[in-house]
């Protein structure tokens, strides 16, 4: 898969009226599982992550009216990724001044707390972002597609399979796996370009 564009510019600028719940619910589909894939792996519990979230939205709706697409604030998703990281931040803040339940301790929490370097951070949001999406469209677009076309391409362009090994066991040629492939991706960058737009 290409490296997809960023976030498109008429989605922003809808986000600014809080009562447009379809450019809100677009939003979250895209966003929402790349803050809880960020959280997870910086440590929280599933729950736990789960409420990061929503403090997460809530925060980033309070504060779009200010987000401008100025090139020296950086890209869309760098500025969310702050608020993802320094809401995290506050959440290990907050633990490490509870009482420390059974089986945690300081020193595990003062690492998770500690930020990633911003090069480092922002190429997870990225490829976290990427990946993101592009399981937002496969999920779109996969009713369109006849169950040996879908596995067809599946197999070969995510889980990286040979095309004559999956060509033998779907009882197709070679030569239906590469068209199915092709149909498939061409329909999934379709859906991404609809989604998205130039960088911000």
């Amino acid at each position: 898969m290409h490296e997809l564009p960023a976030t498109r510019h008429s989605l922003l600028i809808r986000l600014h009226d809080p009562q447009d719940e379809q450019a809100w619910r677009e939003f979250l589909e895209i966003y929402e599982p790349l803050v809880h894939r960020l959280a997870r792996r910086r440590g929280f519990q599933s729950a736990d992550a789960d409420d990061l979230c929503q403090e997460v939205f809530r925060s980033a709706a309070g504060a779009i009216e200010r987000w401008r697409t100025n090139p020296d604030r950086g890209s869309f998703r760098a500025w969310l990724f702050l608020i993802a990281r320094n809401t995290m931040i506050n959440a290990f803040k907050k633990k490490l001044r509870r009482p420390l339940a059974m089986g945690d301790t300081q020193f595990a929490l003062l690492l998770e707390s500690q930020p990633a370097a911003p090069d480092e951070g922002l190429a997870l949001v990225e490829s976290e972002y990427q990946w993101g999406v592009f399981h937002w469209a496969a999920d779109q677009v996969r009713s369109e597609f006849r169950e040996t076309t879908w596995r067809a391409f599946w197999r070969t362009s995510v889980d990286g399979e040979k095309a004559q090994r999956v060509a033998a066991e779907l009882g197709i040629s070679a030569g239906a796996v590469y068209i199915a492939r092709s149909r498939v991706m061409a329909r999934l960058k379709q859906k991404i370009e609809q989604v998205e737009g130039r960088e911000l």
